[in-house]
């Protein structure tokens, strides 16, 4: 199995998505593969090494992370000296995590790691990542005037607005296992509560 320390370097805090992310994704994605019978050896290194262009990306050094990490992750596995087979399918999980960007999983470990990474992505741990991504950034908590529009990176909107136009179109039905989609159930409709308390709140209300 691959070892904590040999990634963690490759990432720094960036307001919601650091290494907490990636030690999330790397427990969750291990969860699900138990229990839909997955390749642990692959899942682990995948689900380490998922991210770990995310920075470069960040800072505008390449296009797509997912296809950069890619790289850099095989690079790292042949110094391990994993077999070929497993650095291709730890490269392919790793190259189309990003569910959001259309990409095909064609393999049962790729679409755990998809679920596991979009997992992060709802729940109680969804919105602490929203509130503190916007407060980082010095965007606005809400603003009741200002409704919900079709999502688009870089945007101008405020971090309950993008429940809306974002974290709510991350449906239950979407993810590839039974495993994840009764999570993602429980963690959907924990937002949705929120959201509604959140508004009463706002207007004063009980």
């Amino acid at each position: 199995m691959l070892k904590e320390k040999i990634v963690k370097k490759f990432y720094k805090d960036l307001g919601g998505h650091g290494f907490d992310h990636v030690e999330r994704v790397h427990r969750m994605a291990l969860n699900i593969a138990k229990k839909e019978d997955a390749n642990l050896r692959i899942v682990d290194a995948a689900a380490w090494l998922h991210d770990i262009a995310h920075v470069r990306e960040d800072e505008g050094k390449c296009a797509c992370h997912a296809q950069e990490g890619a790289k850099i992750a095989r690079k790292i596995l042949k110094r391990m000296n994993f077999p070929e087979s497993e650095i291709k399918a730890i490269g392919h999980a790793i190259s189309v995590h990003r569910f959001s960007k259309g990409k095909k999983a064609k393999t049962k470990e790729a679409e755990i790691l998809q679920d596991a990474d979009r997992l992060d992505a709802l729940g109680a741990i969804c919105i602490a990542r929203v509130c503190m991504y916007y407060g980082y950034r010095g965007k606005p908590l809400y603003e009741p005037k200002r409704k919900p529009k079709k999502y688009y990176h870089g945007q101008k909107t405020n971090a309950i607005n993008h429940f809306y136009e974002k974290i709510l179109k991350i449906k239950p039905e979407t993810f590839h296992t039974e495993t994840a989609r009764k999570i993602a159930r429980k963690r959907y409709s924990f937002i949705r509560q929120f959201l509604r308390k959140f508004k009463a709140e706002w207007k004063g209300k009980d």
